[in-house]
């Protein structure tokens, strides 16, 4: 049973990045999925969750109307499209489904 995220790098502000998220060992489809970011030297932050089927999605504030979560449940997949990227969207970005967490994928957001 894992998660393993992809994706993450350096980008300009303003860029865009489209992480992933690989789940294997669970049913994906049936599991409500959520993107959790930690900057250095803050707590976790989570940013974004996405239901089971006819998906209901959430956002938080920060990042609303910038980022988009969706999902591919016949590949198991959850991903984050990451548009108009700010300094402090710096973070290791994380993948989790209840008690399940991925190793995390590093974003760097630097001119």
């Amino acid at each position: 049973v894992q998660l393993v995220e992809s994706g993450g790098g350096m980008v300009q502000p303003g860029g865009s990045l489209r992480l992933s998220c690989a789940a294997s060992g669970f049913r994906f489809s049936t599991y409500d999925m959520s993107w959790v970011r930690q900057a250095p030297g803050k707590g976790p932050e989570w940013i974004s969750s996405i239901a089971t089927g006819s998906p209901t999605t959430w956002y938080a504030n920060s990042v609303k109307g910038r980022f988009t979560i969706s999902r591919d449940n016949a590949k198991s997949t959850l991903y984050l499209q990451m548009n108009n990227l700010k300094p402090e969207d710096t973070a290791v970005y994380y993948c989790n489904s209840a008690d399940l967490w991925g190793q995390g994928t590093q974003v760097t957001v630097s001119s």
